[in-house]
């Protein structure tokens, strides 16, 4: 029920007001007829919440990881090209969240009407427009990055809007997903080395994370599920193990251009392999724990539960990744991520992130 439709059913049920009843001063009516001016601010911030609400705000600390991995595994240091190429993600992945929920319009009023969308607070035709305008700046922001990245990022646009209209529920819907993350991480690595081919490792474990994510929050509002949170729980045992396997060393004409420092500056690879299997540890630590409550006890909001932590050790298993790489620098960089996403949660009120 919208809440217009509630307003004027307690008006009109309301028992009519005695005869003796004292009569209200002249111009009482038009007085309380207008609301004050301070009624606005409420209104402004209810809707600015709605919105962020819709695109899930807090998600996006989990999106310029995946652009600064890919530019380390790609063994080129970040610049203004990768900046692009992080706000080309952040507009692809927001015009992602905006047409999820377009296209879930009808499912959520039944499943969650407390969403934007179905309550009323946002319009679906406004959150349409969003989708087209936000893909937009991302494919703009891709150009101004170079052709290579523009060739990563329409194909990402296109994975995006597919699983969003056409692949969500079918049993393509978490490969495209994965296809999807992956992808972006392939466009920081286009858009600040030129190339991708040396990125293509990290982004199939990024994708694979993100499957096992995925495959999980397609329960989340039934649970019933074992299988899938018990096979991302060994999934991330697997990943664990592969990012925090020592890589071979670099040859030494590849050696400084991948150096995250100063030029000709190699990191030492005992430092660097300590780091990234302390990440790699946080990335467990994130993601293992919600997965088996999950396993154990596979209700609804434990479901939810393990999707939030698998969503949130995105930004450690990007920071391992990173550091992985060598760009030991980038990786905490990336890691910090984590805190300010958790803070900036806490502040807004939207402590629940979801996929769907």
């Amino acid at each position: 029920m919208s809440r217009t439709v509630a307003t004027t059913q307690g008006t009109a049920g309301a028992p009519p007001a005695p005869a003796d009843a004292p009569r209200a001063p002249e111009g009482a009516c038009e007085a309380t007829a207008r609301p004050p001016a301070s009624a606005e601010a409420p209104a402004a911030t209810s809707r600015a919440g709605a919105w962020a609400e819709l695109l899930r705000l807090p998600a996006l600390f989990t999106v310029p990881g995946d652009a600064l991995a890919g530019a380390a595994a790609a063994g080129a240091r970040p610049g203004p090209r990768t900046l692009l190429a992080i706000g080309s993600s952040l507009c692809l992945y927001e015009a992602g969240m905006a047409l999820n929920d377009w296209a879930d319009r009808a499912e959520d009023a039944a499943e969650r009407p407390h969403r934007p969308l179905p309550s009323g607070r946002i319009r679906p035709a406004a959150a349409l427009t969003a989708a087209g305008a936000l893909t937009g700046a991302g494919l703009a922001l891709a150009a101004g990055a170079g052709r290579p990245a523009l060739a990563v990022a329409a194909p990402l646009a296109a994975t995006v809007w597919a699983y969003d209209l056409a692949l969500k529920h079918t049993p393509a819907g978490p490969a495209a997903m994965a296809a999807a993350r992956g992808l972006d991480l392939l466009l920081g690595a286009a858009a600040t080395g030129g190339g991708t081919r040396a990125a293509l490792p990290s982004a199939a474990l990024l994708g694979s994370h993100t499957l096992a994510v995925t495959a999980v929050s397609r329960r989340e509002t039934t649970g019933g599920s074992v299988l899938a949170p018990l096979a991302a729980l060994a999934t991330t045992g697997v990943l664990t193990g592969l990012v925090a396997r020592r890589r071979t060393r670099l040859p030494a004409g590849r050696r400084a251009a991948a150096a995250p420092g100063l030029p000709g500056s190699t990191p030492a690879p005992a430092a660097t392999a300590a780091l990234t299997a302390a990440l790699a540890a946080a990335y467990t630590a994130t993601a293992a724990r919600p997965y088996l409550h999950a396993v154990l006890n596979p209700s609804p909001p434990l479901t939810q539960r393990a999707v939030g932590g698998g969503i949130r050790a995105t930004v450690p298993l990007q920071a391992a990744l990173a550091a992985r790489s060598g760009a030991r620098t980038t990786s905490l960089l990336v890691a910090a991520l984590a805190p300010a996403g958790r803070r900036f949660a806490r502040r807004a009120a939207m402590r629940k992130v979801s996929i769907t």
